[in-house]
């Protein structure tokens, strides 16, 4: 896992802990356990590159077991 502050959030939320799933030159995507406004989530990031900056271009955000049990039974069968 890589070190919570290398991970491109915003300033209010605590990542606490994260793993990068890919990572280009201009595309970087991750799995982050946060804490944002006293409530824990795992969140999937999607960030695009432009100039220098790392900026969000999408966010998937899970909040239980439930909701995840329905994204990946989903997920699995379109695979």
């Amino acid at each position: 896992m890589e070190k919570p502050a290398e991970f491109p959030v915003h300033e209010k939320v605590k990542v606490l802990d994260g793993k990068t799933i890919f990572r280009t030159d201009k595309w970087w995507m991750a799995v982050l356990k946060v804490e944002s406004f006293g409530k824990n989530s795992v969140n999937v990031y999607l960030w695009v590159k432009r100039g220098d900056k790392w900026k969000r271009q999408q966010k998937l955000t899970i909040r239980g077991r439930e909701q995840w049990s329905l994204i990946k039974e989903a997920v699995e069968k379109l695979i």
